[in-house]
């Protein structure tokens, strides 16, 4: 039976892909195989030695100890692409809302205290102050080309925008996604000088932080629209309100407030509503149980954002696992202990990344434990998983 605490309240839809005959899920339980979160911050948490795994029901992971569990030698996944659509809708719905100042106009018919004939004169009257603009032959900047930046892009292409790319690490599974009018940007500065508009979807690291920032903002179009769906540390928000103030940006639509963002009239500020839709938050659970499941019981890896992807089809023998980490000569030492203890080795993957590794080895006997406790004495193995036989 595997034991998996919930720290938040996580859709149905995903629990019940952990079969109540093999699986135990809770807001409380001891000795937890498996943590499943969502936004609790757990780096002041006391996390169990018995936890394997940490799955995030989302894409962000910076509420969790990650360079803490990869010396542990737990990966941590998490569920990109499953909130993409959500957030896309957002995006574009942000672009809108700045486009036609929809927030500031609302904002004015609600303090009108004028009925009948009166009313129809102030909103006739008033209307004239929110003229917005159309965005087709307008040029939006998106900077990074995941699973929401590609479907950002592919859908503002579609509402007859310019669309620019920035992504050096993109895969080649989102460029086949990316549609072929969505042109690239060889750096972020030429985006800037493109762009009517901006919209940020990557993750908040060191080398992200702060990447809207004050010299890249004064390249954009004046009257430019910042979207940061993303992280909030990935702009500079002074530097945005400082853009606001001078017309440079015309609208900065964000996720994130802060008391300058929400104070200022041409800030449109929401409580991060990026993925707080019903099927967002099913998507991120089911694909979370999902791989959880198949780690805890074959092992395999699958969008972690610690150790590398490592998935071997599981037929017939025995299993086990090694975290360890990357160095010289690791296969060879696991390969010697496991002939000494007179096994055979059916089939072995080993993959890395950075300054992990990870291997699958299934093994013609039963793992003893005493060759258990032999594997983990290698210098630079973390954690140790013996699955046993294939059911």
């Amino acid at each position: 039976m595997y034991k998996i605490l919930t720290l938040n309240n996580i859709a149905v839809e995903g629990l019940r892909r952990l079969p109540r005959e093999r699986y135990e899920a809770a807001s409380e339980i001891a000795h937890p195989d498996a943590i499943i979160v969502r936004s609790y911050k757990m780096h002041d948490m006391e996390i169990p030695d018995t936890v394997a795994a940490i799955g995030r029901a989302g894409a962000g992971t910076n509420n969790i100890p990650v360079e803490r569990m990869s010396e542990r030698g737990v990966p941590v996944f998490n569920a990109p692409g499953a909130n993409a659509n959500a957030v896309k809708e957002l995006a574009i719905a942000g672009l809108l809302l700045a486009a036609r100042n929809l927030c500031a106009a609302e904002n004015y018919v609600k303090g009108l205290d004028e009925s009948g004939d009166a009313l129809n004169k102030a909103v006739e009257a008033g209307k004239k102050q929110f003229v917005g603009f159309e965005l087709p032959g307008r040029t939006l900047g998106v900077i990074g080309l995941g699973a929401i930046g590609v479907e950002v892009a592919n859908a503002a292409l579609n509402l007859g925008m310019n669309v620019v790319g920035f992504d050096p690490q993109i895969t080649v599974r989102r460029a086949w996604q990316l549609s072929s009018g969505v042109e690239q940007a060889e750096t972020l500065d030429q985006l800037f000088q493109h762009a009517d508009a901006i919209s940020c979807h990557v993750p908040l690291i060191d080398a992200t932080r702060g990447l809207v920032n004050k010299d890249r903002l004064a390249l954009l179009n004046d009257g430019a629209t910042l979207v940061n769906f993303a992280r909030g540390g990935v702009v500079d928000d002074e530097a945005a309100v400082a853009a606001l103030d001078s017309g440079k940006l015309q609208a900065y639509v964000t996720d994130f407030p802060t008391r300058a963002l929400i104070e200022h009239p041409k800030a449109i500020t929401l409580p991060h509503l990026g993925a707080s839709t019903a099927e967002a938050e099913q998507n991120c659970a089911v694909m979370v149980a999902d791989n959880l499941r198949d780690y805890l019981e074959h092992g395999n890896i699958r969008y972690s954002v610690n150790f590398p992807e490592c998935r071997l089809p599981r037929a017939e023998g025995h299993r086990v696992t090694i975290a360890n980490a990357n160095v010289p000569n690791m296969v060879g030492q696991i390969s010697t202990r496991l002939a000494d203890a007179g096994l055979n080795i059916e089939d072995l993957l080993n993959k890395s990344i950075g300054e992990l590794a990870y291997t699958i080895v299934d093994v013609n006997g039963p793992i003893s434990a005493e060759l258990e406790a032999s594997l983990r004495g290698i210098d630079g193995v973390l954690r140790v998983r013996n699955l046993g036989a294939a059911a």
